[in-house]
């Protein structure tokens, strides 16, 4: 299982990308919790402090996609390094002014939100030519999914760390440096200087005209959503059971599930078409989500916290294969863009349902929402079953093309669609 990983790594470029990438990604893991940390410092309330976060994540969910669509259309330095830049100085800029005036402090969560880098789809648009072997791809994608559980898990003990030994001003500023050294390592690497989008056609839309994308974003809406949910219930459920610190344990089982799904999903090649076994996993991911509304004990609960995360990953590292079969052609890092922003805002929505569900219903009803969330997303993707059997006509159904992500599919796809 390791020896997949450790070959992967072994790549040329590969260890560089992927740490350049995490670190690069540290201000948006950790955003939201050094933005209430340090209101509260500032003697804001927990209401402004929830308030410039969710500025700060909606703003960050419109600039992604449009980020994305840029990084295609001019290539990953031009855009990334930039916007890395600016998103720093918008935090920057909040630590210095504070909370006073506060329509600064709203600027600055918009600036620093908007132009967050789109270094997730980008690494994903660089893995075939990095990696150039498709089996090697697809654990690519596991790994990417298990090191994202790493970092939200490794990211918030930073920032508190940061707290403790300086201060909360601090931590917001040197977090958000690393992000910018983290952008650099990965825009100034050879494969990024060099990649290039494959030739797209020009439209609006972009990559949401393929009907198979909206469709797999409309069922991730509802995954987001009922991540989002948890995160209420759980918090509620520790309110009753132990406070703080079973919240922390039923969090971690989440991360923990999620990191053993993926570690397991990588170790193997998958054959046969990607949306099938998506279906599969998403339907798996809701029957794990559907124990938490029992709300045991705090032992048991923990284990299910576990059972519930297990098939995360997983169906993340699928999707982003399915999202290259139906991205059209030149608008991978956009498509993947779309995905981060839906994910996002599915979260944000679960959020705002579970807690009126949890102060009406009880903890219950609060997890019951993430079951609800689960389900819907598997019946979207039964809905839509027929879409998503045709990839895009200009994906990565076709030849490969250097340097072209739309390039990459799992092993045992041939170059046609397989149903």
């Amino acid at each position: 299982m390791a020896s997949g990983y450790a070959e992967l790594l072994r790549a040329r470029h590969a260890a560089r990308l992927l740490t350049g990438t995490l670190v690069g990604r540290l201000p948006n893991a950790t955003g939201h919790i050094a933005i209430v940390l340090f209101t509260r410092a500032e003697g804001g309330s927990y209401s402004l402090a929830g308030v410039l976060a969710a500025v700060y994540g909606l703003a960050t969910a419109v600039g992604q996609p449009l980020l994305g669509r840029a990084v295609d259309l001019r290539g990953q330095p031009r855009v990334m390094l930039p916007a890395a830049v600016l998103s720093a100085l918008g935090m920057a800029l909040f630590a210095t002014v504070g909370l006073e005036p506060l329509p600064v402090a709203y600027a600055a969560m918009l600036m620093a939100g908007f132009f967050t880098p789109p270094l997730e789809g980008g690494l994903r648009a660089l893995w075939p030519s990095v990696l150039k072997r498709e089996d090697r791809v697809h654990t690519a994608y596991a790994l990417d999914a298990v090191a994202q559980e790493v970092m939200f898990t490794v990211g918030p003990l930073l920032v508190t760390l940061l707290v403790a030994v300086w201060s909360e001003a601090a931590a917001l500023l040197v977090i958000n440096v690393l992000g910018v050294l983290g952008a650099l390592s990965v825009v100034v690497s050879p494969p990024s200087r060099t990649w290039r989008s494959a030739p797209r056609e020009a439209h609006w839309l972009g990559a949401l005209r393929s009907p198979g994308l909206l469709a797999l974003l409309g069922a991730f809406l509802f995954v987001g959503m009922a991540l989002g949910s948890i995160t209420v219930a759980a918090l509620a459920y520790a309110d009753d059971h132990g406070g703080d610190t079973v919240y922390g344990v039923l969090l971690a089982g989440l991360g923990l599930g999620a990191l053993i799904g993926g570690v397991a999903y990588g170790a193997r090649q998958w054959t046969g078409a990607p949306e099938r076994r998506l279906r599969i996993l998403i339907g798996l991911l809701a029957l794990g989500y559907l124990p938490l509304v029992l709300t045991p004990g705090t032992v048991p609960m923990a284990a299910l916290s576990v059972l519930s995360g297990l098939f995360l990953a997983p169906a993340l590292a699928c999707a982003f294969v399915v999202v290259d079969r139906h991205a059209p052609r030149g608008t991978v890092t956009e498509a993947f863009s779309w995905l981060v922003t839906t994910f996002t805002v599915g979260a944000s929505l679960g959020t705002a349902v579970a807690g009126p569900a949890v102060e009406l219903s009880g903890t219950g009803a609060g997890f019951a929402v993430a079951g609800a969330g689960g389900l819907t997303a598997m019946l979207v993707l039964l809905a839509t079953r027929r879409v998503l059997a045709v990839p895009a006509p200009e994906s990565g159904a076709g030849a490969p093309v250097e340097n072209d992500r739309n390039a990459a599919r799992e092993p045992g796809l041939g170059a046609g669609h397989q149903a």
